[in-house]
């Protein structure tokens, strides 16, 4: 028989995963012996996987793999070192706790009680004890309180000399809250995998021992180690999606709780942080309910063909490539080699290689995730490294670097850092303007960025210049009902939203609904943003007109901070995806003129001038609101009066000079209204016409 002690010691430690569900029937042994049987097959089956079957009131891991012949387990283990601990306790009382539980769990040589499973790879098990006739007795009567006083470091010290032999320690611990169990869950692991079927008791028992197990670990010093959780939902119905969405999200309305929420909570609670998401984790990591796998002990990677979407040697897979890698749950599947692929990069770029922009690249498209799912500080990090790498290795003037500066800028702008937002954007415009002209698509999408930099500060006539220039090209090159047009005028819109514009806003988003509603339908999501944002719009107009009636003033367009740069329409509120969204996140009048929106872009057709009762064509697609000369004419006058301060100079990461925010923009800068949060200017321009 191969024993694992004739192996070669692993370089560094593996790690203890412990499995535990709240309540029986979770399916957690059968969990164990799949996923050792993925590891162990790994890197040409060169990776040792133990397995320790410690539920000893219902052992039946062993069942699982090729019948062996009967012996000791964990329980005989534990009762030789109570033996050992009870013969030394007098001589020893004076010794360091953890070398005394090392010298006693090798002179009862640990080892004995491993036997290899299977000979085509390196998977080991350590039995729960030997069943014979006595074994119920035997688990009774152990009193595994009195082993822990006895020697606290024990378990803690054997957990240690495990992961030293094996990469992978994988421990079926009894569900419910035991004695073992907490050993299991508390005392051993650097992981822990919590199996649970969507229900409130399930829910409710994992919660509380993810509290438990986390502020153990922080309040004992001899305990001050790493544990990762990973809730894993078992016995999925994969053939009603709407009771899969139900466990997962909840329902408010009649109490029931979502696993996802409950542990986003729970997990946020436990490790400090202020908000995490598991959308990722649990779009892959969920166990179904199999059939064929119900009775019995087939293990599914050995017996599924092949590994679809809705298998469970899939969710297997999927759970090992954060688990495996030690990365948490809350990071997402496509993070993670991203990291990888950064890390390496660093690496070879400390040695001395010449891999920085394989660097700058990797962490360009780590950012672009960041950016994607909302984690705006993480991701001006990773661009703003990916910008210093991409102007050392290939200066300013190039595209890659300009397409870094634009999407660092867009980070900026939902910060609120506005003016090196704004400054980046001008060396966007200026370097893709040299290389690819002043009309390419790329040039306009960062034209129709400054504009929402320049409204977000307050600079509504510069803004709307901006993207009066954009609109007029899109205008002749791609005709007034192409999307990217569309989108120009939406952004239009929204600067007039801001600078208390609402009849032109309102023009220009009923002719954005009209043709959205007609081209993608009523049900897309651009088509019900529009609608959100016009339905805000006429809850505006209405309160202004109200406010007006009593002889008060209406209160400003408060900008938020974490606002949407791509589209203005966002900073004004209406970035709403979907119908509840949209009622929900509106007042009454907001949702009543959102619903009528909608209505009313189902119905109106095209807006094309010359056609009976619609619109002229002043008032298409920048055409609509007032003449080029009318705005120049306020600009002059709004030029006369006294001059906004100008602030110091801003730095920014990539551009190489300190460049004047505000007086070598090559526009006018001159603030039609106060920003949010900002002191009134001595002297505003005159309205525009």
């Amino acid at each position: 028989m191969e024993l694992p002690h004739l192996l070669p010691p692993l370089a560094t430690p593996g790690e203890v995963t412990t499995f535990h569900s709240h309540k029986g029937g979770a399916g957690r042994s059968m969990a164990v012996a799949n996923l050792a049987t993925l590891l162990a097959g790994r890197s040409q089956a060169s990776v040792p996987v133990l397995m320790v079957d410690w539920d000893l009131e219902a052992p039946g891991l062993h069942q699982y793999f090729a019948p062996a012949a009967d012996g000791p387990g964990v329980l005989e283990l534990f009762t030789a070192c109570r033996d050992q601990l009870l013969r030394r306790s007098r001589r020893s009382a004076l010794q360091d706790d953890a070398e005394q539980a090392r010298q006693v769990l090798e002179a009862v040589g640990w080892e004995r009680y491993v036997v290899r499973v299977d000979q085509s790879r390196p998977l080991y098990l350590m039995r729960a004890g030997r069943l014979d006739a006595g074994y119920a007795e035997r688990v009774a009567a152990f009193n595994w309180e009195a082993l822990f006083h006895l020697c606290p470091a024990l378990f803690r010290s054997f957990a240690d000399m495990l992961a030293r032999q094996f990469r992978h320690v994988l421990v079926d611990a009894r569900s419910g809250r035991t004695d073992t169990a907490g050993i299991c869950t508390t005392l051993l692991p650097t992981r822990l995998v919590l199996l649970f079927e969507a229900n409130r008791q399930s829910l409710e028992g994992l919660q509380a021992l993810v509290q438990r197990v986390t502020t153990y670990r922080r309040s004992h010093e001899d305990e001050q180690r790493p544990l990762l959780v990973y809730p894993l939902p078992t016995r999925t119905d994969a053939e009603c999606s709407a009771q899969r969405a139900l466990c997962r999200r909840g329902d408010p309305a009649s109490g029931l709780p979502g696993y996802q929420p409950v542990f986003e909570q729970a997990l946020a609670e436990a490790y400090g942080l202020q908000q995490l998401s598991l959308e990722s984790y649990f779009d892959e990591v969920q166990l179904p309910q199999s059939r064929s796998l119900a009775r019995g002990e087939r293990l599914a990677v050995r017996g599924e063909p092949v590994a679809d979407r809705f298998s469970a040697t899939r969710s297997y897979e999927a759970l090992l490539g954060w688990l495996a890698g030690g990365h948490p749950p809350w990071q997402s599947r496509r993070e993670i080699p991203l990291l990888a692929a950064v890390a390496q990069s660093r690496r070879a770029v400390e040695a001395g290689g010449a891999y920085g922009m394989m660097l700058a690249r990797d962490l360009f498209r780590l950012g672009l995730v960041y950016a994607d799912e909302g984690r705006c500080a993480a991701a001006v990090l990773a661009f703003r490294e990916s910008l210093e790498l991409h102007v050392k290795v290939v200066g300013e003037e190039h595209l890659e670097t300009a397409a870094v500066k634009a999407q660092l800028a867009r980070m900026l702008l939902r910060e609120g850092e506005l003016d090196q937002a704004r400054i980046l954007l001008r060396c966007v415009v200026e370097t893709r303007t040299r290389l690819l002209g002043g009309e390419h698509p790329d040039v306009l999408e960062a034209c129709s960025a400054q504009a929402s930099a320049l409204a977000r500060q307050g600079y509504f006539e510069a803004a709307l210049d901006r993207q009066e220039e954009v609109l007029q090209i899109q205008m002749r090159l791609l005709g007034p009902e192409h999307l990217l047009t569309l989108a120009s005028l939406e952004a239009r819109a929204g600067i007039h939203v801001l600078s208390g514009e609402l009849e032109l806003a309102r023009q220009a988003q009923e002719q954005v609904l009209a043709v959205r509603a007609r081209l993608l339908g009523a049900e897309h999501e651009d088509t019900r943003r529009v609608a959100a944002a016009l339905g805000q719009t006429l809850a505006r107009m209405e309160e202004a007109e109200q406010m007006e009636r009593l002889g008060a003033q209406p209160a400003p367009y408060a900008v938020p901070r974490g606002g949407s740069p791509a589209t203005l329409p966002a900073a004004a509120g209406a970035s709403v995806t979907g119908a509840g969204a949209m009622a929900g996140g509106a007042q009454a009048g907001e949702a009543a003129g959102a619903r009528e929106a909608v209505r009313m872009g189902g119905q109106l057709g095209p807006l094309m001038p010359g056609a009976p009762g619609e619109r002229s064509a002043r008032e298409q697609p920048g055409h609509y609101s007032a003449p080029a000369r009318q705005r120049s004419a306020a600009r002059a006058a709004g030029q006369a009066a006294e001059a906004v301060p100008a602030p110091p100079a801003v730095r920014v990461p990539g551009v190489e000079q300190e460049v004047q925010a505000y007086y070598e923009e090559p526009y006018s800068l001159q603030r039609a209204e106060p920003p949010l949060e900002q002191p009134l200017p001595e002297a505003s321009p005159e309205p525009r016409a």
